[in-house]
């Protein structure tokens, strides 16, 4: 008699894969449960001072770095989303004497913002600030009548027009008060032979840290030829 043949199941990758990815999904999941993670972030941070009486010198940082824990569900969502968050808020209370952020203050100002995470401590990098009392000065714009640069035989026929006559010029104290009082606005086109009416930019006052009124300045005169004396008869 023969015995019928023992059925054998051939290996289906496709099935193990499957599987593979499910144990896979199943742990991950479950890991992210887990509390105890701790990761770094990127917090959005807004700076709270009276800016009518002080101004920053150097640019201040618009997020911090912080250290958190918490589940992995938690985490995951801060790491995708770090900006879609409201900034947390930090008070400069003395600007002129502030010269690093207190990390401190700003751990505890974290910790009442950030309901969902546990801040452990702000990450101590690029937390320098700098501030300035803000002024404003007048500048009178006058212009440089000496250096115009007519064409030969011509000469200025009118009043020189300036408008504005003056601009007011904000920044740090110890920038404004290094400013002059008048600045001289220089003609830029040269042998001019006709009536003169442009807008001259002020690159003079081009900082980073200041803020003008107004940064053109529109000049306008007329603009004459000598004509050759009559030659008078002898007697």
């Amino acid at each position: 008699m023969n015995s019928q043949a023992p059925h054998v199941r051939s290996f289906q990758p496709t099935k193990a894969l499957l599987c593979l990815l499910a144990a896979t999904l199943f742990w991950f999941l479950s890991a992210l449960n887990k509390p105890g993670y701790t990761l770094n972030v990127e917090y959005p941070v807004r700076f709270a001072y009276n800016d009518s009486l002080f101004i920053p010198t150097t640019p201040l940082p618009t997020t911090v770095r912080v250290n958190v824990s918490s589940d992995g569900w938690g985490l995951l969502r801060h790491a995708w989303m770090p900006f879609r968050v409201d900034p947390v808020t930090y008070t400069v209370r003395d600007p002129l004497q502030a010269s690093v952020i207190n990390t401190s203050s700003l751990t505890a100002a974290l910790a009442e913002h950030i309901k969902k995470l546990h801040v452990n401590y702000v990450v101590a990098d690029k937390l320098d600030i700098h501030f300035d009392r803000r002024m404003t000065k007048t500048v009178q714009l006058v212009a440089d009548s000496l250096h115009i640069n007519l064409a030969p035989r011509f000469v200025v026929t009118s009043v020189i027009n300036l408008t504005p006559h003056s601009i007011q010029v904000d920044g740090p104290e110890k920038l404004v008060r290094g400013l002059p009082d008048t600045l001289r606005v220089k003609i830029p086109r040269k042998r001019i032979a006709d009536n003169y009416d442009e807008e001259i930019p002020l690159n003079h006052l081009r900082h980073p840290l200041l803020h003008t009124s107004a940064d053109r300045v529109a000049v306008s005169f007329e603009v004459g030829e000598l004509l050759s004396p009559t030659p008078v008869k002898p007697k």
